[in-house]
């Protein structure tokens, strides 16, 4: 079996129905806070540390297989620049490689030509959304904007909602928002349920991303606690970081929020996404992420409609190895430029 085969297979389309065992689910929408749901969740680190360490472990897929789990990594990928030196020619560069994000022939010598590849966003700062808009024009690729007071959420609200609205207007169709970690810390969820439906009904009809900055929330039992708040507030997904804490996306906290999404889709017949960002780089991390949420979730969260990777380096590793996959051996980084 080809990779294109394996790639369009029924396991891995694009055209299935948004369901969890058997369920079909609906988007997301906002429900009153249920502050009785929230303080009774509890999270045994032990047993998800221990579950976490089979990840990489329990599962492998070698091959043709594996080509066609990294196609669908690359098609969930949010492309990401948010340096401080980001300029408009690296947002284009950017933008060029998230339309063709392998090499032709590579795509030939995979047989893929009529996937039409390319990645799941473009995600910049504010100041890049007309930028990205522009050069990614007829792709069909939308442009993220990291927005509310990006990364340490601590400007006044006022202004978080303002920078937006001013996303939504300069061409942005997702917005990735990030919450007040100190409502957390305070057990405070009336506020920070108040901040996230007041950044989702700013982003109007556009998909909005909640980061939850877990690195600095502390405790899983925290993470769990604000997952099911920006849920029960409207978000549309729910994200692990920013990228600029200390310590980012990781796999036990990643299981936390899934099997947050999991009881919320149990609970409301509604589907969240998820994205990790921050500090995934290779291929085995991405393999690792996909394997998460296919066997937390199902089917449906291999989609970009419900699952993301926040990546800047990792699409390089991913090149590398479907490049051995085609000859046999391992090429240099700097042949597979990202920017």
């Amino acid at each position: 079996m080809t990779v294109k085969q394996q790639e369009q297979d029924p396991t891995l389309t694009h055209s299935v129905q948004v369901e969890l065992n058997g369920r079909p689910l609906a988007p997301n929408r906002r429900m009153p806070l249920n502050l009785e749901w929230v303080e009774e969740i509890r999270a045994n680190t032990s047993a998800v540390e221990r579950r976490a360490a089979t990840i990489g472990t329990r599962r492998t897929v070698k091959k043709e297989w594996q080509a066609a789990w990294l196609l669908r990594a690359i098609a969930c990928m949010d492309l990401t620049t948010l340096s401080g030196d980001d300029t408009a020619d690296r947002v284009r560069r950017l933008c060029a490689k998230a339309r063709q994000p392998l090499q032709e022939s590579m795509v030939k010598a995979l047989g893929i030509e009529e996937l039409n590849l390319h990645t799941g966003a473009v995600c910049v700062y504010h100041t890049f959304v007309e930028t990205a808009v522009r050069a990614l024009e007829g792709s069909g690729i939308p442009v993220a904007a990291v927005s509310a007071g990006f990364p340490a959420g601590l400007s006044p609200l006022a202004e978080r909602v303002a920078e937006i609205h001013r996303s939504v207007e300069a061409g942005a169709s997702e917005i990735d928002i990030v919450i007040t970690r100190a409502h957390v810390f305070n057990g405070d969820w009336q506020a920070l349920y108040d901040e996230v439906a007041a950044f989702k009904d700013a982003c109007g009809p556009l998909h909005m991303k909640a980061i939850l900055g877990t690195g600095d929330l502390l405790t899983l039992r925290n993470i769990a606690r604000a997952s099911v708040v920006a849920m029960q507030a409207g978000a549309d997904f729910i994200k692990t970081s920013t990228g600029k804490e200390a310590v980012n996306a990781t796999i036990p906290v990643s299981l936390v929020m899934v099997r947050a999404i999991r009881e919320y889709a149990e609970r409301t017949g509604c589907a969240v996404g998820f994205k990790p960002a921050g500090g995934i780089k290779t291929a085995k991390d991405a393999l690792n992420w996909l394997f998460v949420m296919k066997d937390e979730l199902g089917r449906s969260w291999l989609e970009p409609s419900l699952f993301r990777f926040g990546v800047s380096s990792m699409l390089g590793d991913i090149e590398r190895q479907l490049e051995h996959f085609i000859n046999g051996r391992y090429s240099a980084a700097y042949r597979h430029p990202i920017a």
